[in-house]
């Protein structure tokens, strides 16, 4: 499982001319699933993410998180952030989850993260042609895969 995580102002996430989710000040994150994944990598990335120390203290230093700040979190699902492009020009997506095994372990993923955060999660719609719309604030982007926890 691969997140991107992007300190956000503000973000949201449109389908078809209507917004699905919106969040003020929080986390937008884009989560890509492979096959393997399973629910221990999604209990990890969850814990990982709401207690990520992106968010300033009193004093201007990284040192708050999620779960400090009482802040937002919208998920996005994103296939293409396991593409492989080590041959030719066109990625292959091949890594990337199949839908029965990629929505189940994307709605786990929210509901885990609502119950680590105590508080509604904003999300898209899997595989939806999704427009986002967000205001880094740092600018503050962090990846993190399950597969490389060491």
């Amino acid at each position: 499982m691969r997140a991107v995580i992007q300190k956000v102002t503000r973000a949201s996430v449109t389908i078809n001319n209507k917004i699905e989710g919106q969040i003020a000040l929080g986390v937008l994150i884009f989560l890509g699933i492979v096959a393997e994944d399973t629910l221990e990598d999604i209990k990890w990335l969850s814990k990982k993410i709401s207690n990520l120390r992106i968010f300033s203290d009193e004093n201007d230093v990284m040192n708050l998180s999620l779960i400090d700040q009482n802040f937002e979190a919208l998920v996005i699902s994103q296939f293409t952030l396991h593409a492989q492009t080590k041959k030719g020009n066109r990625p292959s997506y091949i890594r990337a989850a199949r839908p029965e095994i990629a929505i189940p372990l994307y709605e786990e993923f929210i509901r885990q993260l609502q119950q680590d955060l105590g508080k509604e999660v904003q999300s898209g719609v899997f595989g939806a042609n999704m427009e986002i719309d967000l205001l880094n604030d740092g600018p503050v982007t962090i990846i993190i895969d399950t597969k490389n926890r060491e």
